[in-house]
């Protein structure tokens, strides 16, 4: 659709809600509490999924903004969660703390929103993230305690709302949610203008949406057409945003979000590459379900280790293995890298005790500046990427190690320190490299390290 269509889509709500209000016989009352509760539940479930998935992208990555915009659909749903239960005749009934947790949930959403359209400078975003469990402990501390107060009926929310209070609990939440949801849109349509990708737009057709259900909120009555219009502006920002997350490639599918740190930046990180020496004749030997069995018991022994020393499996093609230690900016990547080399070789050697004719690892290992960043196609085929001299290295480094051993290269023998113990090896020639390039067999790794 162009420009002017999608415009057109944006006004209409608010032209609906003119019309309705102007001819109130053309407003008409359809009061059906199931209807209400399936709808609004529904809005919830949808909510829910986007929130589970952005914030599984958003931990992943490490990006401060996938996290502010999880956040968003966590309060709303739960909010709405809220809301579904007061529906008249279907669960709890009436309750002016679950009538007033749409309005108010996505006040709290719109917070986070809004957040999230601004470009946070590196520091911040690394705050957001660092504190990331923190906001989440706390929104969900804020949600328990609305359903406490409002099951108690505690103040302010003791006991039924008159019309005219309810009105302007949600005039003043509306006016609110409002200004949140208009700065969400401008921010994302600034971001649009940098990277014209529809998930953005979709973005922020959605938040668009949202402004406009606020100020359906404000005017709306009860159980009219006009009200139900804003549950289905609310209902429709969610469906829109979750239609373009599945029309997205699954790999990286929310990278046109990412702060521009994640998209493409600068790391200083340690890579393991680890490769099977012998698989090839294994495989000409042996049936493919053989090699498949082998591979998986080496990966489900040696997988968790990675993780567990704080390692991410960058990948796994065919008998290789990639683990990239730093990428959340730890400062000590090099002796987790070098110490979980180790712990690679001893557990390859415990899934392989008994199977004589197994191939063995041969682990290279290499530090130094890389850039991460998304790779690929700007529709389809995209993935978070590793790209430098210093991931070419590890590889060469790994085709030159010993079987069974771990061969580091010169940046990482420097970040050890003292703490490495290692035998240094002649300085080689190796593919791609005008000029030797030095190497040392790692043997250990102590606990003590120098600053270096």
């Amino acid at each position: 659709m162009r420009i002017e269509s999608w415009l057109v889509v944006v006004v209409a709500p608010l032209v609906l809600l003119g019309v309705l209000l102007a001819r109130p016989r053309v407003d008409v009352s359809w009061e059906n509490q199931q209807a209400h509760f399936w709808l609004v539940l529904g809005a919830a479930v949808v909510a829910t999924a986007l929130g589970w998935v952005i914030s599984a992208a958003a931990r992943r990555r490490r990006d401060a903004r996938l996290f502010l915009i999880s956040l968003a659909f966590i309060a709303s749903s739960g909010f709405l969660g809220l809301h579904a239960l007061a529906t008249p005749s279907v669960l709890l009934g009436p309750n002016a703390g679950f009538e007033l947790a749409t309005p108010f949930g996505l006040v709290v959403a719109g917070l986070f929103a809004a957040a999230s359209a601004i470009e946070l400078r590196p520091e911040r975003a690394r705050n957001v993230v660092r504190h990331a469990p923190l906001l989440l402990a706390g929104l969900f501390v804020l949600m328990a305690a609305w359903a406490v107060v409002s099951l108690a009926e505690l103040p302010p929310l003791d006991g039924p709302l008159e019309a005219e209070e309810l009105d302007g609990w949600q005039l003043a939440l509306a006016a609110v949610g409002l200004g949140l949801y208009g700065l969400a849109a401008l921010g994302f349509v600034r971001l649009y203008r940098r990277r014209p990708a529809r998930f953005v737009f979709a973005f922020t057709l959605a938040f668009a949406f949202l402004a406009e259900a606020m100020v359906v909120i404000a005017w709306a009555s009860n159980w009219r057409l006009s009200w139900w219009e804003w549950h289905v502006l609310m209902l429709g920002a969610f469906l829109v945003i979750g239609q373009a997350a599945r029309s997205e490639w699954h790999e990286e599918r929310f990278s046109a979000l990412y702060l521009d740190e994640t998209l493409a930046g600068a790391k200083n990180v340690s890579v393991i590459l680890a490769d099977l020496q012998g698989s090839t004749r294994y495989s000409e030997q042996h049936d493919p379900a053989q090699v498949a069995a082998m591979l998986n018991v080496y990966f489900e022994h040696i997988i968790p280790l990675m993780e567990g020393a704080g390692g991410e499996v960058h990948q796994i093609v065919g008998d290789e293995l990639m683990v990239v230690f730093g990428k959340r900016d730890e400062s000590d990547h090099a002796v987790r890298a070098a110490r979980a080399s180790l712990l690679l070789q001893r557990a390859a050697a415990r899934a392989a005790d008994g199977h004589d004719d197994w191939p063995r690892f041969r682990v290279g290992v290499n530090s130094g500046e890389v850039h991460a960043g998304v790779v690929g196609a700007t529709r389809g085929h995209r993935k978070h990427g590793l790209v430098g001299d210093v991931v070419n290295l590890a590889a060469r480094l790994q085709a030159e190690a010993p079987v069974n051993g771990v061969l580091i290269g010169a940046e990482t023998y420097r970040l050890l320190g003292e703490c490495a113990v290692v035998e240094a090896l002649p300085p080689r020639l190796v593919k791609g490299k005008a000029e030797p390039v030095s190497a040392f067999l790692l043997h250990d790794v102590k606990s003590q390290q120098r600053e270096s």
